[in-house]
């Protein structure tokens, strides 16, 4: 709709292209030893995801270059994946990330857009994913208020985002330090945020997160890992 492209604007200014390739690159090669790392804790994450087999929608919010979608794609289920992100150069990663995850071009769609906007009627998705994308939207309130919205009534929120070391620590000393360069590297990615906080009072019908350790990503190893239930009507 002209409301997410103006969002979309707003929030994400338009990257030079080279930028946007460029960092979709990193992200698909600079990523392998993280995501070798986080791959117990995702498998764990999106089991009651992938035993579905009824048709489902899945919404997932900054899908980059698709690194979740092996986990809880499922090929001849009728799952449909809508994959949302801001960088337009993502979508030839993520399509063939969808495509060697078994599901067909018309289970997959890429859609340009913000999660502070989200192109989608209310009440039509059964799941939503963010992983590491929580720490580099503009708005985490009203982006989460849009994962709300989207979502059916009692559908699950799936996440593992990065968040904030603890105070006095020497990982939070250096992420207070490096934040403002984080930003700028890393596209709007925020290392001194507390997203689990913002989670449990987005009014969810309820929230259950523990949190991580992923030590192969020095800066960003903290995390939270969990779910957030949506109200019944």
């Amino acid at each position: 709709s002209s409301l997410s492209q103006q969002t979309l604007r707003a929030v994400h200014p338009k990257r030079p292209d080279w930028y946007e390739e460029f960092y979709a690159q990193s992200i698909k090669c600079g990523m392998v030893a993280y995501e070798a790392e986080a791959a117990k804790y995702k498998e764990k994450l999106f089991e009651s995801l992938r035993q579905r087999s009824a048709a489902t929608t899945v919404l997932e919010l900054g899908v980059g270059t698709g690194p979740n979608l092996k986990y809880y794609a499922r090929s001849g289920s009728g799952m449909s994946v809508i994959g949302i992100d801001p960088n337009e150069k993502m979508e030839k990663y993520a399509r063939a990330a969808a495509a060697d995850a078994g599901l067909s071009n018309s289970q997959f769609k890429f859609i340009h857009a913000v999660g502070e906007q989200i192109p989608l009627a209310t009440s039509t998705v059964d799941s939503v994913i963010s992983t590491l994308v929580l720490c580099s939207v503009k708005d985490l309130n009203s982006t989460l208020q849009e994962v709300k919205r989207v979502l059916k009534p009692g559908a699950t929120f799936y996440f593992l985002e990065h968040v904030a070391a603890q105070e006095g620590s020497s990982v939070r000393f250096w992420q207070n330090v490096l934040d403002p360069v984080q930003q700028f590297v890393a596209d709007g990615c925020h290392l001194t945020r507390d997203t689990l906080s913002g989670i449990q009072s987005a009014s969810f019908a309820s929230v259950a997160a523990q949190r991580i350790n992923i030590s192969s990503a020095f800066l960003i190893s903290p995390h939270v890992i969990g779910t957030a239930q949506s109200s019944r009507l």
